[in-house]
């Protein structure tokens, strides 16, 4: 008896030790628990992808190109990058469900002063601190982490990026159908308001956790450049997913040009519905996950790669306009999403594996480097379609996604 209860006890010291509820230390996460995180990725992540879908929008009330307008796109993807850089680590320090609460308060304010913006560099700077404090997922990802099981780390990983991946489709849906009935202001006052409601859910929901780490600040964001530099398990997931999510943003941003140009003339919601088919790839991270308890991250990853470069030949029939464009265009984002998605899923299993009690900083240091892709990606595949046209941004995913093959292949998993 004596001994049951000092193990007992041990136990929960432990939990706490690591980031998790003693109550929650043997059954994990809980269904009802599981599903409202998951919920709360996807709506706080939609937050920086729905300007995607009202771009055409945005440049004609504020009387700017459509290029330029996807600055505000752009600009929301770098401020996540720094927010992930110097607001993530704070997910080792304090408690989770404070910093969550008040990141997500944060985010609908600036939700709110862009829906007021006058001009476009006032909305690309509101949409930069957008950004920048609406990495909420990257804190609860982690935090979801210790909570599971090791044996069900891996489908609970992907649960979580089935609601995240969800809410970055979704939000294009959001967006585009918004934007056309309330204006492009439209869409940013109701996910302000979105976000405020989910703070309160998640002020009562999250259970309490000890802070895994007792450094200072500096020493935290320090520690992403740190395991960066320790760790190539870390350097070769950052590496992959940065190269896929870089086609990802690229062609999402020059989707919206392709459908608003000459050759189809359609709005935001034809975005938003090519985005509400592409959700359905959601269905696949948790299986991706699944698989990847079983066989190993290294054995889902080539598959994504293969998936995206099959994604970026269906895509180029997308030049071809008419009825037969829209379906090859649907058809090939739905398989660069679901590839996307599950070597999203590969990379940050492996990465919560390399070292269970730093995952909030190995996280910062993995989504920072994933970002920064999507940012450039954003950015040049703007530039690329300026250049070549919808054939040069399919080019650039299928390079991405050729590259990190030839790099699993060539190296190969230590």
């Amino acid at each position: 008896m004596d001994s049951g209860s000092d193990g007992s006890g041990a136990a929960s010291v432990a939990a706490l030790r690591a980031g998790v509820p003693a109550d929650r230390s043997r059954s994990g996460l809980g269904a009802g628990l599981l599903l409202i995180l998951s919920v709360a990725c996807g709506v706080s992540v939609a937050t920086i992808y729905f300007p995607q879908a009202i771009t055409l929008l945005i440049a004609s009330d504020l009387h700017v190109s459509a290029e330029t307008a996807a600055l505000v796109v752009t600009t929301a993807q770098l401020g996540y990058a720094m927010g992930l850089l110097l607001l993530v680590p704070l997910g080792d320090r304090l408690s989770h469900r404070l910093l969550v609460t008040a990141l997500l308060a944060l985010t609908a304010v600036a939700l709110l002063i862009a829906s007021q913006a006058p001009t476009l560099p006032v909305l690309a700077v509101a949409s930069m601190v957008t950004g920048f404090t609406t990495v909420v997922p990257q804190i609860l990802l982690p935090m979801a982490a210790g909570l599971a099981p090791p044996e069900r780390r891996g489908a609970v990983t992907g649960t979580l990026l089935s609601g995240l991946l969800g809410g970055i489709l979704l939000a294009r849906t959001f967006g585009g159908f918004l934007g056309e009935h309330l204006g492009w202001r439209g869409p940013y006052v109701v996910a302000a308001l979105m976000l405020l409601a989910l703070a309160g859910l998640l002020g009562l929901a999250l259970p309490k956790t000890a802070p895994t780490s007792s450094q200072r600040y500096p020493s935290l964001v320090a520690a992403a450049f740190i395991l960066f530099r320790q760790e190539p398990e870390l350097r070769r997931s950052c590496l992959y997913q940065a190269l896929m999510f870089g086609g990802f943003t690229a062609a999402w941003t020059s989707l919206a040009l392709l459908l608003g140009g000459p050759l189809y003339g359609l709005g935001g919601q034809a975005v938003g519905l090519i985005a509400l088919v592409g959700a359905a790839s959601v269905l696949c991270t948790p299986a991706a996950g699944r698989l990847i308890d079983r066989k190993g991250s290294d054995f889902v990853s080539p598959l994504a790669f293969v998936t995206a470069i099959l994604a970026a030949v269906v895509l180029l029939g997308g030049r071809l306009g008419g009825a037969a464009g829209l379906v090859a265009l649907t058809a090939g984002m739905l398989l660069l999403d679901i590839g996307v998605q599950c070597g999203q899923t590969a990379n940050q299993a492996r990465v919560f594996a390399v070292r269970p009690d730093a995952r909030s900083r190995l996280n910062t240091a993995y989504m920072t480097c994933v970002f920064l892709g999507g940012s450039a990606g954003s950015w040049i595949g703007v530039k690329i379609y300026g250049l070549w046209g919808w054939p040069g941004v399919c080019g650039l995913i299928g390079c991405g996604a050729a590259l990190a093959l030839a790099r699993h292949a060539l190296k190969g998993p230590r």
